[in-house]
């Protein structure tokens, strides 16, 4: 579809816009789709169409953004619309600051980790039933942090297979770390169909956004083409970003944890969790020392 007839139809208006599509990437789907990011200053909730078999995923976005986890969403964004420069010049800072984004953005994943990892022990104490899911948040910080540490964004459908085609070195060996705490080799069709169901009925509850068809039909990519453990990743990684989302009214919605308890493929074993949670806190505080001395 021409993007400039997707603007009119949208009503996008005269805002600065740019679209990141991975197809121009060396990572890409037949069925990715294309990001319309809108420098609207709205904080409207991201909107999923399908149009002609494709899908386009509009977002909201401010010119005086600072999170260096959205700002390198907008790395490589290719100009839409606009007239005042305004986003020619935002995007140009950027690119100045690309290599302290990355960083930047790897040191709060792994704090973030720890965090989790704290979370999942405090939870284990207290009898919690979430703690097997900041468990597996904990472990995709980490594959985030090392992902960016090697100036790669996140991009779930293909992440796994960007940390596997990593350099060897002190700080990627800690990918292994990531990937067995999330459990990827336990992949398979009938476990993954089980996840896909309630991924999308968790993403449905909490983003409400059309997103489940697009869950959907990764899911059937990956496994079509033999993809089973980038599929259980990629699954868990969309159910890690919905669960932070709510992380803050969990007390508030304990029944949840039915759909979360598939969706994410938890671990029961308390001690087990407790064991995964000190790898993960061991690798990223290892990272922490390495990279930024603390």
């Amino acid at each position: 579809m021409d993007i400039h007839k997707l603007i009119e139809e949208q009503n996008l208006g005269n805002s600065p816009i740019g679209i990141n599509d991975c197809k121009n990437s060396d990572y890409n789907f037949d069925l990715c789709g294309t990001d319309v990011v809108v420098f609207d200053e709205k904080s409207d909730s991201n909107k999923i169409l399908k149009i002609e078999n494709e899908f386009f995923i509009i977002h909201h976005a401010s010119l005086s953004e600072t999170n260096s986890k959205k700002l390198l969403q907008y790395d490589n964004l290719q100009i839409i619309q606009d007239e005042s420069w305004e986003l020619r010049m935002f995007l140009s800072k950027i690119n100045e600051k690309r290599s302290s984004l990355f960083s930047d953005f790897a040191k709060n994943c792994l704090i973030e980790s720890l965090f989790c990892c704290q979370k999942t022990n405090e939870a284990i104490e207290n009898s919690d039933v979430f703690a097997p899911c900041w468990q597996k948040c904990a472990s995709y910080y980490l594959a985030d942090a090392i992902s960016a540490l090697n100036n790669q964004r996140p991009e779930p459908s293909h992440m796994l297979d960007m940390l596997r085609k990593l350099e060897k070195n002190s700080i990627n060996e800690h990918i292994s770390v990531a990937t067995q705490t999330i459990g990827i080799e336990r992949a398979i069709p009938t476990l993954l169909e089980r996840m896909l169901k309630s991924t999308i009925g968790f993403s449905d509850l909490v983003e409400k956004n059309n997103h489940s068809q697009m869950i959907q039909e990764n899911h059937d990519y990956f496994v079509k083409n033999s993809m089973l453990s980038d599929c259980y990743f990629y699954l868990g990684y969309i159910n890690k970003e919905n669960f932070l989302r709510i992380k803050d009214t969990l007390n508030r919605k304990q029944d949840l944890f039915h759909i979360l308890k598939v969706a994410f493929d938890v671990e029961a074993d308390s001690e087990l969790l407790k064991l995964q949670s000190n790898v993960i806190k061991k690798s990223c505080i290892a990272i922490l020392e390495a990279k930024f001395n603390l």
